[in-house]
């Protein structure tokens, strides 16, 4: 399975483009430009493997979830793809911006990188519930209560 790991990439990638973007602001040099553009092409390519190893994953997961954890799984995806779709064009923003050595246009997508990189910072946030919640992509699943020797001493009674 793919995604666990093109999912971290994902999550960093955005974050260190986000900080050469905010340098770029503050500094305004062509070179920084140039890298900031960069890495940004990297986060978006990034953000579009994370979204399609769990669109390759997803469907294996899927039956496995209770309902409340397959309706979160759907949002997981329908998000991804957002991301996936708006990194694409926040990347193309900046290397046209880049290219043309226009700092507003690199600065709008750097503040539209700002916001997608805090969506992707949540979009990791319920990944990790889908995984350790719902158990979603994790061979075997228990409730932790199996390897105990009574397990029914764990169990707290509903009052």
């Amino acid at each position: 399975m793919l995604h666990p790991a093109t999912a971290h990439f994902a999550i960093v990638l955005p974050i260190v483009a986000s900080v050469f973007g905010l340098i770029y602001l503050f500094t305004r040099s062509e070179g920084m430009s140039k890298i900031s553009s960069r890495v940004m092409l990297f986060a978006a390519l990034g953000v579009i493997a994370a979204w399609y190893t769990g669109s390759q994953a997803g469907p294996d997961a899927y039956p496995l979830l209770s309902d409340e954890g397959q309706h979160e799984l759907l949002e997981h995806k329908a998000l991804g793809l957002y991301l996936a779709i708006a990194f694409g064009i926040i990347a193309l923003i900046k290397l046209v911006g880049c290219k043309l050595n226009k700092f507003v246009v690199e600065a709008v997508a750097i503040v539209l990188l700002l916001g997608a990189t805090a969506a992707v910072l949540n979009q990791g946030k319920d990944g990790g519930e889908l995984t350790y919640e719902y158990g979603a992509g994790v061979d075997k699943h228990a409730d932790g209560l199996d390897c105990l020797e009574n397990p029914d001493d764990y169990i707290e009674e509903e009052e």
